[in-house]
């Protein structure tokens, strides 16, 4: 077994993200979904390290949800996790055979799987008395749903660090604040295996690729080039909102339009 080592960077960005919004506190018992990709994998390791070192007391659980696709196999994850003394479970559900019948030919699979995904780990969370629900998006996804939910949508509107879900339990994301590169390097700088898009059950399927997120990513990557510390300022930007500013007249609150 490698023994994983994680940059003290990447701690501080996500033990700060953890005090500044109380994602994770004594006696919680949080649910990791486990997909075996880069950034689920960084978040079991992450909280196994805070965990150790943090000076309060609280259980995690990884959690993979098994499609019911042919050939569908998460041995390697299981193996991983027991190495590294973490307590994982495969959750089988019918997602695969469902998706048959409610799934249109040539939709768009991403929003439809996440949601089916997300359904199943809060059953799981619930049937076992979790109060938290962990997932391992990163700013990255943040930025880019803030420019999608805008140009696609007409909204205002990003991935939160942590919310109350209508089961009673709170969904967090610990890696809010983390730049998907430093998820990249720390996968590549422990040699970790991961899961890609192979394991979608819509790699089986006739479907649409998730071309506007990918389009957006380039978009994103490209004014990065132009601007080193551009992630940084929409960062900033996150945190200074001028409600007073904005068309939504219900969010102001000035005495010098009363």
């Amino acid at each position: 077994m490698n023994k994983i080592t994680i940059s003290k960077k990447l701690l501080q960005v996500v033990g700060k993200t953890n005090v500044e919004f109380k994602l994770i506190g004594e006696g919680d018992r949080v649910l990791v979904g486990l997909s075996g990709g880069k950034d689920s994998l960084s978040l079991i390791h992450i909280l196994k390290h805070i965990q150790r070192h943090a000076p309060f007391s609280f259980e995690f659980e990884a959690c993979t949800i098994k499609y019911g696709m042919p050939n569908e196999n998460y041995e390697y994850l299981s193996r991983h996790c027991r190495e590294h003394n973490i307590k994982h479970t495969i959750y089988e559900t019918n997602i695969f055979e469902i998706s048959q019948d409610t799934i249109r030919k040539n939709s768009s699979f991403c929003s439809y799987f996440s949601r089916m995904r997300r359904g199943a780990l809060y059953s799981y969370a619930e049937k076992h008395n979790f109060n938290k629900v962990a997932l391992g998006h990163h700013f990255d996804d943040s930025v880019e749903s803030f420019f999608m939910n805008m140009f696609y949508n007409g909204t205002i509107r990003a991935l939160a660090p942590i919310y109350k879900t209508e089961k009673g339990f709170h969904l967090i994301r610990p890696l809010i604040q983390v730049r998907e590169r430093q998820l990249i390097g720390f996968v590549k700088d422990n040699k970790l295996e991961t899961i890609g898009d192979e394991a979608c059950p819509a790699m089986l399927k006739e479907v649409k690729m998730p071309y506007a997120r990918a389009k957006m990513k380039i978009w994103l990557e490209n004014l990065e080039r132009e601007n080193r510390n551009i992630f940084k300022m929409i960062q900033a930007s996150f945190k200074h909102i001028h409600d007073d500013t904005l068309l939504d007249h219900t969010r102001w609150n000035r005495d010098d339009i009363k």
